[in-house]
């Protein structure tokens, strides 16, 4: 049965080039926050991850989760911008806004409501733990680890 809700994902497969510019070009963009990027990075690593809620071994539903992992992150990083940043950035792609919206709708009913919500929270949590280290200064005490030269 989950085979058969990813069938709702292969209209919007031709268009995965063009939504890719789309997000490398909110990506880029400085008035989008940085936990919506940080999720986007998670995102990444996740799918880049050799450890797999189901693992690829399995034929089908192996790849299924990096699916969900990328169509939740990349849902909730769209939801979370003002509406405005993303029809600029869709006029400059000279994609019809209804265009996406119609996509992340299909997308979006194959997806149960309560994971959809879960997944919208992560931006916040992203900046609860960054205000946090701030608040206790550990992001002070890790810059310089992380900034130092490894080859001196």
């Amino acid at each position: 049965m989950r085979a058969l809700n990813m069938l709702a994902f292969l209209p919007i497969a031709g268009k995965a080039p063009l939504y890719a510019r789309l997000l490398l070009a909110l990506v880029a963009d400085p008035r989008v926050p940085m936990a919506r990027k940080a999720m986007l990075g998670l995102a990444a690593a996740y799918v880049a991850s050799p450890f797999d809620l189901i693992p690829e071994r399995i034929p089908v539903l192996g790849a299924l989760d990096d699916v969900a992992v990328v169509v939740l992150a990349v849902d909730a990083f769209l939801v979370g911008l003002p509406d405005g940043l993303v029809r600029e950035k869709l006029d400059e792609l000279g994609v019809d806004p209804s265009e996406l919206e119609a996509d992340l709708e299909r997308v979006r009913r194959s997806v149960p409501r309560p994971i959809r919500q879960l997944a919208a929270r992560i931006p916040d949590a992203i900046d609860g733990v960054a205000s946090f280290a701030a608040q206790r200064g550990l992001e002070r005490r890790q810059r310089p680890t992380i900034m130092e030269d490894p080859i001196a």
